[in-house]
């Protein structure tokens, strides 16, 4: 049977993982490719931050650049009249931050710069490990999602960060008031407000009960905040059922609170609930449906993020953050602060879209507008 496009990705991955960093023409021979397919699917993996390509080798995105790379990366020519090498540090590739490593290396692409991606797949140790080899490397700015705790940076978190040499901007990060570099560039998604509509769209349809569960992520305290005024303003009771005690988000611990909502459904004390991310949305949906509850005619369901929303068997209602957008502004903050480092320093949101589907009981529709 011939292998899929998919299938050798994944043989391409797991060999590069295993060895940090092999050349492309020996990751041709070990995957039975021509060097032209091996060359095309490591730009694939590339694009979106899944590998590290260089100057004739591919690397695990968590492994150092090596002293030759860093060497050939800062010495590199750049087809571009700008010559900007730039350096982005994300947890990871997958899921939510593929589609902002997408928008941001197009946007970089277009302004005639390089873009380097580090994962530190959340290891906080990581990101200083990668920020000094981004710096080795040469290059001129820095994204940096750091790995902080869902309560964010404490004062020597913030210090490292405030004290870069570079022009930085922070994606989906901030650092708060009082604290070193709290006046650093930042690009976020507005997830308070995303949560926010999703609330009043339920309330729309005459849910006067949505509970909120999710798992705690770093997105899950915005989520919170904005659930928490849309509820404040409507006048509806607190059903947050969300875990707030285990900063890791357990998932023993989430699919207990899972089952505390499936008996609050099954009693039909709530009908309506916004649940993050999609992925549990999908779990959830699939476990109520085999309880036998309906969705939408016994409740109707809202999931954050949109990566899986419209492949489920109900396709569901999702709050849509806007991540391509997002790395392309990030990169353009980036470089209106190469470009004049006395600039003023600025802070972007971007607001979801919610996108209406079968799930929530509404007619169904491209997108709602932000209220």
């Amino acid at each position: 049977m011939r292998e899929s496009v998919e299938e050798r990705h994944k043989r391409l991955l797991r060999i590069v993982r295993e060895r940090e960093s092999v050349r492309v023409a020996e990751l041709a021979a070990e995957l039975g490719t021509s060097m032209e397919t091996a060359r095309r699917d490591v730009t694939a993996l590339a694009d979106i931050g899944r590998v590290r390509r260089l100057h004739g080798s591919v690397a695990w995105p968590t492994a150092p650049l090596n002293a030759r790379d860093s060497r050939l990366a800062r010495k590199a020519p750049d087809p571009s009249p700008s010559g900007l090498l730039l350096g982005m540090v994300v947890p990871t590739a997958n899921y939510f931050y593929q589609s902002v490593i997408r928008g941001a290396r197009e946007a970089a692409t277009a302004a005639g710069a390089r873009l380097l991606v580090g994962i530190t797949d959340y290891h906080r140790e990581r990101d200083a490990t990668q920020i000094r080899k981004m710096l080795d490397a040469g290059t001129n700015g820095l994204l940096l999602t750091p790995s902080w705790s869902i309560h964010g940076p404490n004062e020597a978190d913030a210090l490292q960060l405030a004290e870069l040499a570079v022009a930085t901007v922070l994606v989906e990060r901030r650092i708060p008031l009082g604290l070193p570099g709290a006046n650093l560039d930042r690009a976020a998604s507005d997830h308070a407000g995303g949560a926010s509509m999703a609330v009043r769209h339920l309330a729309g349809l005459g849910h006067r009960r949505i509970a909120l569960l999710s798992r705690n992520t770093h997105t899950w305290p915005h989520i919170r905040r904005g659930y928490q005024a849309a509820i404040d303003t409507l006048g509806l009771p607190d059903d947050d059922i969300s875990s707030t005690t285990d900063p890791h988000g357990r998932y023993g611990e989430f699919d207990h609170h899972a089952e505390r909502l499936t008996a609050l459904i099954t009693s039909g004390e709530i009908r309506a609930a916004l649940v993050h991310d999609d992925t549990d949305a999908a779990n959830l949906l699939q476990w109520l449906l085999a309880q036998g509850v309906r969705v939408p005619e016994d409740f109707a369901l809202v999931c954050y993020n949109d990566e899986i929303a419209a492949l489920t068997d109900t396709p569901m209602t999702s709050v849509s953050p806007a991540n391509h957008a997002l790395g392309e502004t990030a990169v353009k903050l980036l470089l209106r602060r190469v470009e004049d480092p006395g600039v003023e320093h600025s802070a972007v949101e971007w607001l979801p879209r919610l996108q209406v589907r079968k799930s929530c009981g509404a007619p169904e529709s491209a997108q709602v507008p932000s209220h």
